[in-house]
């Protein structure tokens, strides 16, 4: 019997089709009546699906900062010293990556692929010299003084570390981009959000799905053109809410192929069998490609004939993405590159990319009091004790002071916070801002992480350096506007 003719249609896959993406109402209702309402589902609006590499991950700071950033749904990465005296500090959804500043062959491409910004809690290792708890507790309570020797050198951590980070940020910080499905790190949300819809909606017996292994999606299946079928596809679910990608150019695929041409389509309208926005690109056999679909130049097509009058596509509302394997090209065109049979596409993720960066590509904890060494308009017995021993300490401050100039000097977006002394302290009090480092007090470092999660949003805190402390009074969220306030560098 040769390809084309009849074959078999399967109901029970076409009813498993329409039941995955809820398209029979009743055994809809009665799915949504007994799931758990704490489903998870994909928000792709929401900004912290990017990566934000956290370097200085392990201390006081640090901690706080990938614990929040997993809260807010970020995908976050720690550089760190010792991956295996890591592990027990952070939860599993951490990917830990070994390296060290101070040691430029460490910092590889790896390190910033699919990252969008970087926050450094990195600082010169500084103990009591009488010693210290395992867990360093006579440094991190803040209130009591003891006599403080370094362990690292100032210069090497300071100052190197961050000639270090800016100059592999430059090379491969992408934060033009917005990171949709990283199928490397794979949420339940994003395991349950991609399903097959095969030729088996109109009759044919073609068969496809997507997996999840070794860091990357399978697209694979079987193309038949018997029961004059000819395509397998892998859609999303509809997005609910639907994307917002105004701000970007386009979709950036990177994938490995088999040689065949695969279509990507993308559709701004709430319906199932409505007009799709379709790209067609060519694959290499094994070879890993990036796949960049401008917005520009996508084709609005119904059943694989095109439909101009529709106008251009509209990125501000983008309900479902599809991958597919078909023999149909456009308008009765075939695919020069369709076979029927086995295929395989291996996706590695899926960003929007082209949007003009406005927010904090780099967010630097440095110090309150960089500057006073030296300086003669103030009374060195009225400074913290970091400011009055900064010669004993290896001149700590001062290259602190030079590694925020090294930030400053980069190019890169950032943002360079001055924390006064740093507390255990609850952070519920309001927080005061100043630039000219004359500021002196304590804040928390629970305070700190949160603002630098704040801060990552905020396009007016690009360029600005500033103090910061508390207050005695309640916190009362008025940061943005504070922030929004202060000069630029």
């Amino acid at each position: 019997m040769s390809e084309k003719e009849r074959k078999s249609w399967d109901l029970g896959r076409f009813l498993n089709t329409l039941n995955y993406f809820e398209l029979i109402p009743f055994v809809s209702d009665l799915q949504k009546l007994f799931q758990p309402s704490d489903r998870p589902s994909v928000n792709l609006n929401n900004d912290t699906m990017s990566m934000i590499l956290v370097t200085g991950a392990t201390g006081g700071v640090g901690k706080r900062v990938v614990r929040r950033l997993l809260e807010q749904n970020y995908y976050v990465r720690a550089l760190v010293r010792d991956i295996e005296a890591a592990k027990p500090l952070f939860d599993e959804k951490v990917e830990l990556i070994q390296g060290d500043v101070t040691r430029p062959e460490t910092l590889t491409p790896k390190l910033l692929e699919n990252v969008s910004a970087v926050i450094s809690c990195v600082g010169t290792r500084v103990q009591p010299v009488e010693g210290d708890t395992p867990n360093r507790d006579k440094y991190y309570q803040g209130t009591k003084f003891y006599m403080p020797q370094v362990v690292d050198t100032p210069e090497t951590v300071e100052y190197l570390g961050m000639k270090n980070l800016t100059e592999v940020m430059k090379k491969y910080v992408r934060s033009d981009t917005k990171l949709l499905f990283d199928f490397s790190h794979p949420t339940e949300a994003t395991k349950d959000t991609w399903g097959a819809v095969d030729d088996v909606v109109m009759g044919g017996v073609s068969e496809s799905n997507m997996r999840l292994e070794q860091n990357k999606a399978v697209f694979s299946g079987n193309v038949s053109i018997a029961n004059n079928g000819g395509f397998a596809s892998v859609r999303t679910k509809n997005l609910t809410p639907p994307v917002d990608l105004s701000e970007y150019e386009g979709i950036e695929l990177r994938v490995e192929g088999d040689g065949k041409r695969y279509k990507f389509i993308i559709r701004c309208e709430n319906k199932w069998d409505g007009v799709g926005y379709s790209y067609s690109f060519d694959t290499f056999s094994n070879i890993s490609t990036t796949v960049r679909i401008p917005f520009a130049e996508l084709i609005p097509v119904f059943r694989a004939k095109t439909v101009p009058e529709m106008g251009k596509f509209d990125p501000s509302c983008i309900y479902s993405m599809q991958l597919m394997q078909t023999k149909f090209e456009y308008d009765g065109s075939l695919n020069p590159k369709f076979s029927p049979g086995l295929f395989r596409l291996d996706v590695n993720n899926i960003k929007a990319y082209g949007r003009k960066v406005n927010t904090p590509q780099f967010i630097l904890i440095s110090s309150a009091g960089v500057t006073r060494p030296g300086r003669s308009d103030i009374n060195l017995e009225d400074q913290p004790p970091a400011v009055k021993m900064n010669e004993q300490l290896g001149g700590i401050l001062t290259w602190k002071l030079k590694g925020e100039d090294v930030l400053r000097q980069s190019g890169l977006n950032y943002t360079i916070i001055r924390p006064c002394a740093l507390t255990e302290k609850p952070g519920d009090k309001a927080l005061f801002f100043k630039q000219g480092d004359n500021l002196k007090g304590q804040v928390s470092r629970d305070a700190i992480a949160d603002l630098c999660l704040q801060l990552l949003q905020y396009p007016s805190a690009c360029q600005k350096t500033f103090e910061v402390c508390e207050q005695e009074k309640p916190y009362q969220g008025q940061i943005k506007e504070a922030i929004a306030a202060l000069k630029t560098d």
